[in-house]
């Protein structure tokens, strides 16, 4: 159902390019409830339903290692996926890489498949950190390890072989308000720089005030139920109140100067919508170079999951363009 008992649209039209994969994907994914949980996390774990699993090596072109580092003393340890040329040497730009999962599941290994490429073509180093996941590890822990990782990336990029004035932060959904999040927390503590933030459908308001925050329900992916359900976990009764910091909730930032150059993109069906728009707004209000995107017919996820799309390949080849001019820049 797209439309009100009266005949009235309650929100934009999906592409109907990209209708097939929403229909099987949203045929494997239950409502998020805590009782699905489980399955959900396992599900996920095995990568997007009808898709093969990608090689993250390229056939032996990139080289994976995975650290467990601590940043400090009073820091918990964190599992870092550190992507890097087997060719070539440093030092190179880096992509900290914050993965996506409504706060509730993914991994380190989840969404990177557009990073892999430009690790080879660019000469790049992305490091992605397996943070800490609600309910069981509510706010702060994700925020607090995506923090810290970064922290701990630019203390130690001349051993990683990175250029440390050349580090960038890039986030999906849950992970693109991570990525906000880090970088309010990277800027406000005075570490380290980031030259660029690329937040893919981010998820950066807990308070649910936008129309498109509530105009899908049981429809199109991650609707005001599942919405509700990941920013619950994490904040549990906090939510929606006064007491939610706006590193957990960016749309929450009252200051938004002084952050890095910064591309935003979404579908136009989809919770994170006006959020986006939103945060893009008064980031170019603050003083901040902003590209802002919205995919007319995406839903959540559409350029992850509809790859025959032409929706898709314009969103992909577009952001891809954006990462290139970053890391050559």
């Amino acid at each position: 159902m797209t439309s009100t008992q009266a005949g009235s649209p309650t929100h934009p039209p999906f592409d109907p390019e990209v209708l097939p994969a929403l229909e099987k994907v949203r045929s494997l994914y239950p409502p998020f409830t805590a009782e699905n949980l489980p399955g959900i996390r396992a599900l996920v774990s095995d990568g997007v339903p009808g898709l093969p699993r990608f090689d993250l090596t390229l056939g032996g072109a990139v080289a994976t290692k995975k650290l467990t580092v601590q940043a400090s003393e009073d820091a918990p340890q964190l599992t870092l996926l550190i992507l890097y040329p087997t060719s070539g040497t440093g030092p190179w730009p880096a992509i900290y890489y914050t993965h996506g999962g409504g706060m509730v599941m993914g991994t380190a290994e989840q969404g990177l498949e557009e990073l892999v490429e430009l690790v080879v073509e660019i000469g790049a180093v992305v490091v992605s950190p397996e943070y800490r996941l609600a309910p069981e590890n509510p706010d702060p822990a994700p925020i607090d390890d995506c923090y810290a990782g970064l922290v701990w990336t630019a203390r130690h990029a001349a051993e990683l072989g990175i250029d440390a004035d050349r580090i960038m932060i890039f986030g999906g959904s849950a992970g693109g308000g991570l990525a906000a999040g880090t970088a309010l927390l990277a800027h406000d503590r005075g570490f380290p720089a980031l030259t660029h933030q690329v937040l893919a459908c981010p998820m950066l308001d807990d308070r649910f005030i936008t129309k498109s925050s509530q105009e899908l329900d049981g429809e199109g992916m991650w609707d005001r139920n599942d919405n509700r359900f990941g920013w619950t976990a994490l904040l549990g009764d906090r939510r929606g109140g006064p007491e939610v910091s706006s590193y957990a909730a960016p749309a929450r930032a009252i200051d938004l100067s002084g952050l890095p150059k910064t591309y935003l993109d979404c579908g136009s069906v989809e919770t994170f919508r006006d959020e986006t728009i939103d945060y893009a707004q008064r980031l170019s209000q603050a003083g901040v170079s902003v590209d802002l995107h919205i995919w007319g017919g995406g839903f959540h996820g559409f350029d992850l999951m509809a790859l025959d799309a032409r929706v898709t390949t314009a969103a992909r080849a577009t952001r891809r363009e954006f990462l290139v001019r970053a890391l050559t820049s």
